[in-house]
């Protein structure tokens, strides 16, 4: 196939080298490589394509067939490949903007604001500028592409350029160098990673459905059922959270669980089991946070609120939560359900003039409805499997994203072969 020239217009590629870590860098890196692979610049092996806005006051712009790709939807799918976007763009956005249509299989990195994350297009799809896009050619395989750029997160960061708004410019961008071997190897770690990701995704579905489902049966359960005196105060122990110094080492990096909302909000299904951070006893000692049992419900209260999560662990928060305690276990899933349909009503009574919260006073104020004990156990008998099916599957998919991160900058690299990749996996599902 001939390959179609880049072109995105301004200046040309940088002279520089900034080595990566793996399988790409910034100019050659003068580095042998593995046995099997070769160092090209990317630019011969792939199409550079830039993105643009459609005018924003120009209503006929949006809103059409042609799926448009922004920040937010590189943020919510990252390493994945989409099929659709939060907003799109008709016919005349695309013929009287810079943007344009690109095929499916483009393989899309954040450069501005949020630097790193990573897309393929799934369909023809179009960009905003905040992307650098690759249509890879007949040497390249595009999901090879994306993999190599997902091994390389820290070292896109290192790319960057800007203490307030760090971007990767377009001539680092067509200098970059990727070091790949022939397209038979690629087609053969590409087997061993999707084999990984196909299965996380089966299982993140698994969660997903289930978790969708026990939504339904709750509605069911509640249908008709009036708000009495009882509020979410009275029926359960609400509580809140804090952070240690974080000026005194000895308050950190022990063996207490400490979770932020960046970690809840991150989750793809509702179950926590680990944190980004950990603290000491003397840290919890010196914080506004208890150590609270798994089974707790976990719910951010500023900024984002409602992102939910059940801990699997006992674990300690930060004061982006309110948590609440049941007191028994057939009250667990029916107040977690009922606090995820009643969003709209929680952010009604939140405030702030940075950012919204929730306070505790205001949430448990809140009347809660509350089913009797016999339908509470009715209720308990049917959503209790289906979150621990769901549960299940959770950590099935975050032990086999592990093994996958381990072994995804070792394949493309060259550091392990494929035959002893696909022994670990083997080893493990």
């Amino acid at each position: 196939m001939a390959r179609v020239q880049t072109v995105t217009g301004g200046r040309q590629a940088t002279a520089s080298v900034i080595p990566g870590r793996w399988a790409l860098s910034v100019g050659d890196p003068g580095t042998e490589p593995p046995a099997g692979f070769c160092w090209f610049p990317l630019i011969s092996l792939a199409r550079l394509e830039s993105g643009h806005t459609p005018s924003r006051g120009a209503p006929s712009y949006w809103n059409g067939d042609i799926p448009w790709i922004g920040i937010r939807d590189a943020t919510g799918n990252h390493g994945r490949v989409i099929y659709s976007t939060n907003e799109s763009v008709t016919e005349d956005g695309i013929a009287n903007s810079s943007s344009r249509v690109l095929p499916a299989g483009t393989v899309c990195l954040s450069r501005t604001a949020s630097v790193g994350y990573v897309v393929s297009m799934g369909r023809p799809m179009a960009t905003s500028q905040d992307f650098v896009n690759w249509v890879c050619g007949e040497r390249l395989r595009p999901m090879y592409l994306h993999y190599i750029l997902l091994s390389e997160q820290e070292s896109i960061r290192r790319f960057a350029v800007g203490s307030v708004h760090p971007t990767v410019y377009y001539p680092e961008a067509k200098a970059f160098h990727v070091c790949i071997p022939d397209m038979a190897e690629q087609d053969a770690i590409l087997a061993v990673l999707r084999a990984l990701d196909d299965r996380i995704a089966v299982n993140d579905r698994i969660a997903t459905i289930s978790v969708t489902l026990a939504d339904s049966i709750y509605e069911m359960f509640a249908v008709g059922l009036d708000y009495g005196k009882e509020t979410f105060g009275t029926v359960a122990s609400v509580y809140g959270g804090g952070t240690p110094s974080t000026a005194e080492p000895s308050y950190w990096d022990g063996k207490i669980a400490w979770t932020t909302p960046s970690d809840v909000t991150a989750l793809s299904a509702p179950y926590l089991f680990k944190t980004s951070r950990m603290i000491t006893e003397a840290g919890l000692a010196n914080c506004a946070s208890r150590l609270y049992p798994a089974g707790s419900i976990f719910m951010t209260s500023r900024a984002t609120i409602g992102a939910f999560a059940v801990p699997q662990i006992p674990v300690a928060v930060n004061q982006g939560f309110i948590v609440v305690v049941p007191p028994r276990d057939e009250l667990r899933w029916w107040l977690f359900h009922d606090m995820r349909s009643r969003l709209d009503e929680m952010l009604s009574l939140a405030n702030g003039s940075t950012f919204l919260e929730l306070s505790r006073k205001n949430f448990k104020s809140m009347r809660a409805r509350v089913a009797s004990l016999n339908e509470l156990k009715k209720f308990d008998a049917k959503i209790a499997p289906l979150h621990q099916r769901a549960a299940q599957a959770t950590q099935e998919s975050a032990t086999l994203k592990e093994l996958r991160d381990t072994l995804l900058p070792k394949l493309i690299s060259g550091q392990i072969r494929v035959r002893d990749a696909e022994k670990v996996v083997e080893d493990v599902t």
